[in-house]
């Protein structure tokens, strides 16, 4: 999968190898998008990271192997803002290298390490010393001995560093140069080049440190069942500790909580909450408007419809996630005369081997008012929705102006195709676009509907491919009439219809005959690998069960599907779907990168992991709230003061309690049991039980 280079389109998942740039307001309001970080000409594959144990708690990260010591190889090292501070931090204890005997994640933002070494002079089989280090997104490491010998031991112990000062770019494509020369600064050795500095001050302070083999060096005593312990902490030179986001004070996420029959529920929960909370940016011009990184380590900056979908599917957990989301876009705008008025600008996504890369630009515009809109039925403030609503009206101008008098939104570029999913954005945010528009008495709202009803008139006989097997959607069409007929899962988009009031889903692209068929279709082997939805099917030409846009899982589509299809009533596919996924988020410590290979599962077997997966993931993370809020049904209309809950009655994971969620403001319980029937344990005051 090559980088992306100047004359190239960005990928979806191809890296935002650089701290994100804000867009420039022009005196007009207008934006002007700068220009994506260029790479060289040359082709270069991502190094591969799904091995990697990648603490986050952004700016900061740590990337690591299993074997716990940093060598300077890949992507090894601790970053701040997309620059690696340091590359090489390689222990020695009485001379030797520890061995390594356990690697793993023990929140989003930690890892910890553990190795043994033997001091003995008999060589016996049982370790003297057990080290422990436990490595922090922030910048700091813990190093601890623990003496498991019988005797006194004096240990010599020496931590090798190094750094480059690489952007992640640089690393990514092999150009991140030599190790440049340290001196010694303060309880610890700096490092200086024409763009950054570091530090690394150590605690306890050395005994010694030569700077020109960027060596410390301590002499510890550590008397029987005793411990010792070094602390280093690393970052630019003046700058204090990383301060995530995510402090739980400060955090727009609710600390929700899932307790079920399934115990792989609540590990689910739990880690894609603290995975959400580890992506968490700031704008840096209005430090109270939080949004979702795309991912690490290749996306840490924004991506405007993923951090839109993000903030949608997280709706359960609070709306000030998705206020701040929106602000922060609103300020990218492009606004003035022209037909891009109104458009939020975003970078090309690779579509797979059938259609032309798409615009995710467009993909965000449309997204931005079904976000606004649902985001109030969940609880947003009417004053924070009122303030955002001239920016939807533009979004929505802007979806009339580049239909114009046609029937369907094509791809911005000249003859471009007229999408499946495209299509089922348009015609959702025009429903729930006209919806917001009549509820603040702003005009529109009819003629949206008018359109919506014509494209659904169209879509039904122009999209719809007849076959023996019951018949498909289209994937796209062209101008000129042909048809790109391949079934995948950009499909499940048509069930995505979005919330209205009272409760109701607002009506679909599909009649009840083709959605059923399309359930059916989702359903089978051809589409369901067993650890979830292929984003192509296994019979379709270039399938590729590792291709991204190929035949891989993407997580998000197939909580977008679960959702649909719970919601349409098909609940067996919907099922089979979602204990794919648990089952494959469990192989993966229930941390789900954004895909993985989407090969057949077998008894006994695993999901493959992608190499150039993010994980985390910010879609990915949200889809694990998304796929169990599913179970409960739950849909808010807080201005009418009611919810409904329409349960999977098949009770897939058994009996399920979803506590600390937020609905109308306030903290929201609910429990499903095993006989699918769903009964609400905490609500705000005067909230309505809905029919």
């Amino acid at each position: 999968m090559p980088l992306p280079t100047q004359s190239s389109t960005q990928y979806d998942n191809h890296p935002l190898l650089r701290r994100p740039a804000q867009l420039p307001i022009t005196p007009g309001g207008a934006t002007t998008p700068k220009a994506p970080l260029s790479l060289p000409h040359a082709t270069a594959n991502l190094p591969p990271a799904h091995n990697a144990l990648i603490c986050v708690a952004l700016p900061g990260l740590a990337i690591s192997t299993e074997h716990g010591q940093l060598t300077g190889q890949g992507l090894e090292g601790f970053y701040r803002a997309g620059r690696r501070m340091l590359s090489r931090c390689r222990l020695r204890v009485a001379g030797r290298e520890p061995l390594a005997i356990q690697a793993r994640m023990i929140a989003a933002d930690q890892a910890r390490f553990v190795a043994t070494l033997s001091l003995s002079a008999d060589g016996g089989p049982d370790p003297d010393v057990i080290v422990e280090r436990t490595r922090y997104a922030d910048g700091t490491e813990r190093i601890t001995l623990r003496s498991a010998a019988h005797r006194h031991l004096r240990l010599p112990v020496e931590v090798s560093l190094g750094t480059d000062l690489a952007e992640l770019g640089a690393v990514a494509s092999g150009r991140a140069g030599p190790d440049l020369p340290a001196s010694v600064h303060d309880s610890g050795l700096r490092w200086s080049c024409a763009t950054g500095h570091s530090v690394v001050t150590a605690n306890p302070p050395p005994s010694d440190a030569l700077a020109s083999a960027g060596l410390l060096r301590w002499e510890l005593e550590l008397p029987p069942g005793d411990t010792r312990s070094v602390e280093l902490r690393v970052r630019p030179t003046g700058a204090g500790p990383i301060r995530a986001v995510a402090r739980a004070a400060t955090s727009p996420l609710a600390q929700a909580r899932a307790v079920s029959d399934d115990p792989r529920a609540e590990a689910l929960l739990r880690t894609s909450i603290e995975d959400l909370q580890a992506l968490l940016l700031r704008d840096p011009a209005h430090p109270s408007d939080n949004h979702l990184a795309a991912g690490a380590p290749w996306r840490c900056g924004m991506a405007p419809a993923d951090a839109l979908a993000a903030a949608r599917m997280t709706l359960p957990l609070g709306t000030r996630l998705a206020a701040g989301t929106l602000r922060t876009l609103a300020r990218t705008q492009l606004v003035g005369a022209g037909p891009r008025s109104g458009l939020l600008p975003g970078p090309r996504r690779h579509a797979g081997m059938h259609l032309p890369p798409s615009c995710t630009g467009e993909e965000a515009t449309l997204l931005f008012p079904v976000v606004l809109a649902e985001a109030r039925r969940w609880g947003l403030p009417e004053q924070a929705t009122e303030e955002l609503l001239p920016v939807a009206e533009r979004c929505l101008q802007w979806l009339r102006t580049a239909v114009g008098d046609g029937t369907y939104l094509s791809d911005p570029h000249p003859g471009g195709p007229w999408r499946c999913e495209t299509q089922a954005h348009a015609h959702r945010a025009a429903l729930l676009g006209a919806d917001l528009l009549d509820a603040y008495g702003r005009g529109g709202g009819p003629e949206l509907r008018e359109w919506a009803r014509g494209v659904r008139d169209a879509f039904q006989e122009d999209f719809w491919i007849e076959d023996r097997g019951g018949g498909r959607p289209a994937a796209a069409r062209l101008p000129d009439g042909r048809i790109v007929p391949h079934l995948g899962a950009a499909s499940v988009h048509l069930l995505d219809t979005g919330l209205l009031g009272v409760g109701a889903p607002a009506q679909g692209l599909l009649d009840k005959v083709q959605t059923e068929q399309l359930a059916r279709l989702l359903g089978g082997p051809a589409m369901d690998s067993g650890w979830g939805l292929r984003s192509l099917g296994a019979k379709e030409a270039a399938y590729n069960p590792f291709g991204h846009r190929g035949g891989a899982v993407r997580v998000h589509e197939t909580a977008v599907a679960v959702a649909g299809l719970a919601a349409a009533g098909y609940e067996k596919e919907a099922s089979s779907l979602l204990r794919g996924v648990l089952s494959a988020a469990e192989a993966f410590g229930h941390r789900l990168p954004e895909m993985y290979a989407g090969e057949q599962r077998t008894v006994g077997g695993a999901p493959l992991s992608h190499p150039a997966a993010c994980r985390p993931a910010a879609t990915a993370a949200a889809s694990g709230v998304l796929l169990l809020t599913t179970l409960a049904g739950i849909r808010p209309d807080a201005p009418a003061g009611t919810v409904t809950l329409r349960p999977v009655r098949g009770a897939p994971l058994g009996e399920i309690g979803l506590t600390g969620l937020r609905v109308a403001g306030a903290p929201f319980s609910v429990r499903v049991s095993r006989l699918g029937l769903a009964m609400v344990e905490e609500a705000a005051d005067g909230l309505q039980l809905g029919v």
